[in-house]
C-alpha cells in the first residue's frame, strides 16, 4: 500500500472518529433534554447509506470527513411550531448544554486515548526530565553567538522557569524568530541574554531553536565479533564522548560521524566505567558508508503507570498541553506567533499516515492532540463554532433580550470571513 493511500486512510479515520465523537456529544444532549433530533450524519454529502429509528434518520456521507447533527427547530428560517422538541424553544440553559457537550466529548476523548498510550508503558530520553544544564553548542548557532558554553545552565525563558529540557524545548519552540530573554547560570553567577531562536534547515515546522544540547552521550550496547570496533577494543556500555574533538550528544550524531568516514581512523574519546579512554578505531567500508560494528543507544528511562496512574498523567498533560495551544492563539493575536506553526489538513493526512505506520499507539497519541485541539478550538467565542453560539447567548443574557435573526446572521457571517481566513493561512 502506497504512503499516500495510507495517509489518506489514515486521515479519514482519525477525522471521523474525531467529528463523531464530537457530534455524538451533541446528539446524546439534545435527547436526554427531550429536542428532536432529524438527522444525525457522519460524512458529507451526498448520503451512500442511512436508516430511520423513532424520529431521527442516522446515514454516512461521502467522504466521511466531516458530519453534523440537525435538530428541530435550529434554524430560524424553518418553519417553527414553537413545540417543546425544537432547539430553540428550550431555555438558554439547555441550548447550552447541548451545545458544550461536542466540545466536552473532544476533550474527554482525548484524555481517554492519552491515558490508554501512557497505561502500555513508554520510554523517553532520560535527560528531557533533568535540568538544562550544556553539555555542547552548535557552531555558528544563535546559542553560540550569544555566549553561552558547556556547563551553563539554563534557568529562565522569558522571565518564565524552566526546570527541565521538556519545558525548555517548549519554551523556545513557540518562538522562532522572535527575541527572547534567556536567564542561566554561570560559575554561581545569573546572567541574561536575548537571543533569537531559528527553525532548523529542512524542517516541516516552523520550530524555534538556538543549537544547545544537553550533557549527554550515547552508549554502546554491543559490538559485533570481528568488526573494527571489536579489534579497536571497544566494549559494551562504553560511552561515547566524542569523534575526532567534536562532541557526540546523540546516537545519530555518532552514527552520521562514522557514517561519512569510510576507511578513515577516527579518534574515539569514551568513558568506561566512568574513567575516560581514546581508542582509535577505522570504519570499513559498506557502499558509500562506514561502519564500525557496533548497536547504539540513547540513555532512556521507562514508564509504566497502574491504571489510576495513567489516567492522573493524562489529565497532567492535557492540562499542559490546553495551555499551549491558549498560548499559541493568543500568539496569534498579538502577532509573536508565526502562522507557520499551525498545521493544515495536509500536514494532518501526512502526520497520520506516518503514525498509523508506527502502529497504533503513536496514532492513538496523535488523535488524543488533534482531539484536544478541536475540543478548545471549538470552545473559542467566534460565530459558527460551538463557542460562537455560546458567546451570543451568554451577550443575549447580558443584554436581556435576544437578538434579531439579521444581527446573529451579520455576526456568523464575520465569524465565518475569521474561520475562512485561517484556513486560507494554514493551507
Amino acid at each position: 500500500m502506497s504512503g499516500s493511500l495510507i495517509s489518506l486512510l489514515s486521515f479519514a479515520f482519525v477525522l471521523g472518529v474525531l467529528v463523531f465523537v464530537h457530534e455524538l456529544g451533541h446528539f446524546l444532549a439534545a435527547k436526554r433534554i427531550g429536542i428532536k433530533v432529524l438527522k444525525f450524519q457522519l460524512g458529507f454529502n451526498p448520503t451512500v447509506l442511512s436508516f430511520r429509528r423513532g424520529d431521527t434518520e442516522y446515514s454516512l456521507g461521502a467522504p466521511p470527513l466531516g458530519g453534523y447533527v440537525k435538530m428541530a427547530g435550529e434554524n430560524p428560517d424553518e418553519p417553527s411550531t414553537g413545540g417543546p422538541e425544537e432547539f430553540m424553544s428550550r431555555n438558554k440553559w439547555e441550548r447550552f448544554q447541548v451545545l458544550i457537550m461536542g466540545p466536552v466529548m473532544n476533550l474527554g476523548l482525548a484524555v481517554i486515548l492519552t491515558a490508554l498510550v501512557l497505561y502500555q508503558g513508554a520510554e523517553r530520553l532520560a535527560y528531557e526530565t533533568r535540568p538544562v544544564v550544556l553539555g555542547a553548542v552548535t557552531a555558528d548557532s544563535p546559542g553560540a553567538r550569544a555566549g553561552f558554553k558547556p556547563g551553563d545552565q539554563i534557568t529562565a525563558v522569558a522571565d518564565k522557569p524552566v526546570a527541565t529540557w521538556e519545558d525548555f524545548y517548549i519554551a523556545v519552540g513557540t518562538k522562532p524568530d522572535r527575541q527572547v530573554q534567556i536567564d542561566y547560570l554561570r560559575g554561581g553567577t545569573v546572567n541574561s541574554v536575548v537571543v533569537t531562536p531559528k527553525s532548523p534547515e529542512g524542517s516541516r515546522y516552523e520550530i524555534g531553536d538556538i543549537g544547545v544540547l544537553p550533557d549527554v552521550h550515547p552508549l554502546i550496547r554491543s559490538v559485533n565479533p570481528g568488526d573494527p570496533a571489536d579489534k579497536a577494543g571497544m566494549k559494551p556500555k562504553d560511552v561515547v564522548v566524542s569523534v575526532n574533538g567534536e562532541t557526540i550528544t546523540f546516537s545519530g550524531n555518532l552514527k552520521d560521524a562514522i557514517s561519512k568516514r569510510p576507511e578513515q581512523q577516527l579518534t574515539i574519546d569514551i568513558l568506561r566505567d566512568g574513567q575516560p579512554m581514546t581508542i582509535a578505531a577505522t570504519p570499513k567500508r559498506s557502499g558509500s558508508s562506514g561502519l564500525l560494528g557496533i548497536a547504539i543507544a540513547d540513555e532512556t528511562s521507562s514508564i509504566k503507570p497502574g491504571a489510576v496512574g495513567a489516567a492522573r498523567m493524562a489529565v497532567e498533560k492535557n492540562v499542559q498541553y490546553a495551555g499551549l495551544i491558549f498560548q499559541t492563539v493568543w500568539g496569534l493575536i498579538t502577532r509573536e506567533t508565526s502562522p507557520k506553526q499551525l498545521m493544515g489538513p495536509v500536514a494532518i493526512a501526512q502526520l497520520s499516515g506516518e503514525s498509523a505506520q508506527l502502529g497504533w499507539i503513536a496514532l492513538f497519541s496523535l488523535m488524543a492532540q488533534i482531539s484536544l485541539n478541536l475540543g478548545l478550538l471549538n470552545l473559542l467565542p467566534i460565530p459558527v463554532l460551538d463557542g460562537g453560539h455560546i458567546f451570543i447567548m451568554a451577550m443575549e443574557g447580558v443584554a436581556r433580550r435576544d437578538f434579531s435573526t439579521r444581527m446573529k446572521e451579520k455576526m456568523l457571517l464575520a465569524g465565518f470571513v475569521v474561520l475562512m481566513t485561517l484556513m486560507v493561512t494554514v493551507i
